[in-house]
């Protein structure tokens, strides 16, 4: 019980500290370049105390992941011979990262964008665009987009449903990934028709 208690207590000082929005864009970069948790678990119950600064705390938590992915996206581009296998090993597998890599250099802007909204490791992608010296410029738009759609989406469901959105969306968490996959998706297909 003394656990609980003092994690309650530094979330609740975290939230209450001066360095609230600092803090939120260093574990957004963190999150996009080592830290496999999701950010929501944070995020959430952080914008629920704090609706005040709700789109401020959502702008901070995008520039820290983009920050992250363009330094992922160097570490791929440049030292990428010498990190490369213990990225793989870490974050993914030899397989997935050859399938990865084969995706960015085929659709490597709606493919950054796929894997910035759903919940598996960004890292990936991102050292996959520097390996594959994909543009760093739509690399960062496409990440922006995705990371932008995560979490000022996130801003708007907790606007709306409030003290409720935390367990609004772990209920239906999954049905909205799969929608928003299905529409990026299909935006993708209409692109590569056109």
């Amino acid at each position: 019980m003394p656990t609980k208690l003092n994690l309650k207590q530094r979330t609740q000082n975290f939230i209450n500290s001066k360095h609230m929005l600092s803090g939120i864009t260093i574990a957004s970069f963190l999150e996009s370049v080592i830290v496999p948790i999701p950010l929501e678990a944070i995020l959430v119950p952080l914008m629920q105390a704090k609706r005040k600064q709700l789109w401020v705390i959502a702008l901070m938590a995008t520039i820290g992941c983009l920050v992250g992915a363009l330094f992922g996206y160097t570490l791929g581009y440049y030292l990428f011979d010498a990190i490369g296998d213990w990225a793989i090993n870490t974050f993914s597998s030899p397989e997935q990262f050859e399938m990865v890599t084969q995706k960015m250099q085929a659709q490597g802007f709606w493919f950054v964008i796929t894997l910035g909204i759903i919940p598996v490791p960004f890292q990936i992608a991102m050292l996959a665009a520097g390996a594959t010296k994909y543009s760093l410029i739509l690399f960062l738009i496409a990440a922006t987009i995705a990371r932008s759609i995560r979490y000022f989406g996130l801003a708007v469901i907790v606007y709306y449903a409030g003290n409720q959105a935390e367990s609004l969306i772990k209920q239906h968490k999954t049905k909205a990934m799969i929608l928003i996959t299905l529409l990026i998706l299909l935006i993708w297909a209409i692109s590569t028709w056109a």
